[in-house]
């Protein structure tokens, strides 16, 4: 569990354009405007949320990529453009702007 805010809280940073989204051919290269850590925001790991859509694909898409993703909470929620919640792997966002 993070116990502090993520260094990237209210930041607009860019996803690796290696990432793949099953239902957003666009997610990868995109701006995600950063919440928080998944369990600072929530109080919870994204592994223990039954039922919840961002979780869902998260696990879907992780199981499916090409890249390895470490299955830990270092895990961010935020938003891309459309306007929908995403979680992103730390992993996943542009060095440059990763800042951790």
């Amino acid at each position: 569990m993070h116990i502090e805010k993520s260094n990237l809280a209210g930041k607009e940073v860019k996803i690796k354009t290696s990432v793949t989204h099953p239902q957003n051919a666009n997610f990868g290269g995109s701006s995600f405007r950063v919440e928080d850590w998944w369990d600072y925001l929530t109080g919870g790991s994204w592994m223990n949320a039954s039922g919840n859509p961002a979780c869902i694909v998260y696990g879907i898409r992780i199981a499916f990529t090409k890249e390895l993703v470490p299955l830990d909470d270092d895990v961010l929620y935020g938003h891309t453009l459309d306007g929908f919640g995403h979680l992103v792997h730390i992993n996943e966002i542009e060095e440059e702007q990763n800042g951790n």
